[in-house]
């Protein structure tokens, strides 16, 4: 039993959790804070003014132990409330493959395998829509706590169904659980991330959903061709989401804290303070974000007490971030991804594939979003949104129009099919790699606080309706009008959302999710279509340097070399003093 303790506090050591998870529980109700610090430390009742000795805070930075602490903790929270994510990829995945067997064994009729197939899709509308207001009211670590309930209760329901209409209320609720996370997990990773580091983290998500497409896309095929006799196969492929399930449940309850941002707008300052030491390089890093929160909080309750959302929305400036919000989750659905990802198959049997050639060539539709989706996330801590996003939207026109001509005028045969799917590839490349992480990370960064919660319910439940409105009209669309005129609407559609984003969508790089809020307040277009002040070298660092004479952005690497030098100067003048 000692031996088992003593490896669970290494593991939680290694993660970066010991202050968290002991000072948290032992300390809840106290500051942490003797006295001054150095010379000049002061902490007011409220939180709100901070002022610490540059040089005492230079030891927490020259620590490579406290800095890699806090690399790991932030991944396993990211990792671990992505898990939403990847349940979401392997359910919307694993019904492509599974549903001939559910219709055998259940005996289904085709509306009743449409039902079962968009039902998630219904639900997961729903659920982003009520998950925001959940989130914002009872905290986001208790909203994914919850969220891994459901999945565990719906993915067992769904594998056990005896009836229809038991595997309709499964998938249903599997995909309240999906429009929850959605809603819920990218604004939790983004008020848990420090700036520098919340592209990386938000869009983390995104590469968990490709992921578990993938897996499912990849299950199917080995459970689908090895017991291809065994009717009840489609249970076994069901069932295999219950492990990412249980472990976003044991990782929720053991890792994950709560949104310092959130804890900060119920009043919980000890318990915001705690967790923002344990997410961050050093304390004065955390004061200073406290502070910076704090102020913004206040100002926003000294301002709008007693507001309601009608009266939030009646202001111009809210308005253009529901606008951007909802116009960038419909930009992300009208390039019609998940035409492809539903349907790839049917699409390269229409193409003149075989069937058979045709379930294997879809599986490199999961491998190549799985390879673009990493790519992505490199790129979005390197470079700035907006071009990233028109440059992707300007791609998938052209490619859009070149099926819809393949489909027009190729004969049908393996070449088209090549053709067609090679096609399909790139573009799937543009969506993973810039379209799909950048509206993820655009809609978790661009609504202020007080309506972060309905703004988020909002944005995804339109982007799951238009999700479930795709996913239902293709198939219908494909066989009266043709492949052809699909894809020529998808073009002309991604036409509009390509001027959508140039004239109306913001750059977050770089920016605070407080500095954002104040730009869309002021209104001042021209600033809010440029970079913040961050710039990162090859490895992701940043490197803004700016005047020598400017203030010191707190967490930055230029901060950091400052402080060190600080901490240096301190220890050779010290060493004078001894000899």
């Amino acid at each position: 039993m000692k031996a088992q303790m003593w490896r669970r506090k290494c593991w939680r050591r290694k993660c970066g959790l010991i202050s968290y998870q002991f000072e948290m529980i032992g300390q809840m109700t106290s500051v942490f804070i003797d006295g001054k610090v150095g010379e000049t430390a002061e902490l007011s009742s409220s939180f709100s003014v901070f002022t610490v000795d540059r040089n005492w805070a230079a030891r927490f930075v020259r620590v490579p132990r406290r800095r890699n602490a806090e690399r790991h903790f932030l991944f396993v929270i990211s990792f671990t409330c992505s898990l939403g994510g990847l349940l979401f990829g392997y359910n919307t995945g694993v019904i492509n493959g599974a549903v001939s067997f559910i219709e055998a064994d259940l005996q289904l009729r085709p509306s009743m395998v449409g039902l079962v197939t968009g039902s998630l899709l219904v639900g997961a509308a729903f659920g982003a829509f009520f998950g925001g207001h959940f989130s914002d009211r009872f905290g986001r670590y208790k909203v994914t706590f919850v969220n891994a309930f459901m999945f565990i209760f719906g993915t067992l329901l769904s594998a056990l169904a005896p009836s229809f209409e038991v595997m309709l209320f499964s998938r249903v609720l599997l995909g309240l659980a999906v429009g929850c996370a959605s809603a819920t997990v990218p604004v939790f990773l983004a008020e848990l991330a420090p700036s520098e580091k919340r592209g990386q983290m938000v869009t983390r998500n995104e590469l968990m959903c490709v992921t578990g497409q993938l897996i499912a896309f990849l299950s199917n095929a080995i459970l689908g061709n090895v017991w291809a006799d065994n009717l009840h196969i489609w249970r076994w492929m069901l069932v295999l989401a219950i492990v990412p399930a249980f472990v976003l449940l044991f990782g929720t309850w053991a890792f994950v804290p709560e949104s310092p941002r959130w804890l900060m707008a119920s009043n919980r300052h000890n318990e915001a303070f705690q967790v923002l030491k344990s997410i961050r390089t050093n304390e004065e890093q955390a004061k200073a974000e406290l502070e910076e929160v704090q102020q913004l909080i206040d100002e926003d309750r000294k301002l709008h007490q007693n507001e309601t959302i009608s009266q939030i929305i009646s202001e111009k400036w809210a308005r253009q971030c529901l606008f951007i919000g909802l116009g960038t989750a419909l930009c992300q659905q009208v390039t019609g991804v998940n035409a492809i990802m539903f349907y790839g198959t049917e699409i390269l049997q229409k193409s003149g594939m075989s069937n058979k050639a045709a379930l294997i060539a879809n599986i490199s539709n999961g491998v190549v979003s799985l390879l673009a989706t990493f790519v992505g996330i490199w790129l979005l801590s390197r470079s700035c949104r907006r071009p990233m996003l028109m440059w992707a939207q300007f791609g998938t026109i052209i490619i859009h129009l070149i099926i819809a001509f393949c489909n027009l005028f190729m004969h049908e045969g393996f070449l088209k099919g090549t053709v067609i799917l090679t096609l399909c590839v790139v573009f799937l490349a543009f969506q993973q790699g810039s379209i799909s992480p950048v509206t993820w990370l655009i809609l978790a960064e661009i609504f202020p606080l007080r309506i972060r919660g309905i703004g988020i319910s909002l944005t995804t439940f339109v982007l799951w309706l238009m999700m479930s409105f795709i996913g239902i009209l293709f198939p219908i669309l494909a066989e009266s009008v043709g492949v052809s005129a699909t894809f020529f609407a998808f073009s002309a559609f991604n036409v509009f959302a390509l001027l959508f984003s140039i004239f109306w969508l913001p750059e977050t790089l770089g920016k605070s999710l407080e500095e954002l809020e104040k730009e869309f307040k002021s209104e001042d277009w021209e600033k809010l279509k440029r970079a913040g002040d961050f710039n990162f070298d090859e490895n992701g660092s940043d490197q803004s340097d700016g005047p020598k004479d400017a203030p010191l952005r707190y967490g930055s690497d230029r901060e950091r070399t400052e402080l060190g030098k600080c901490a240096e100067n301190r220890t050779a003048n010290g060493r004078r003093s001894d000899e």
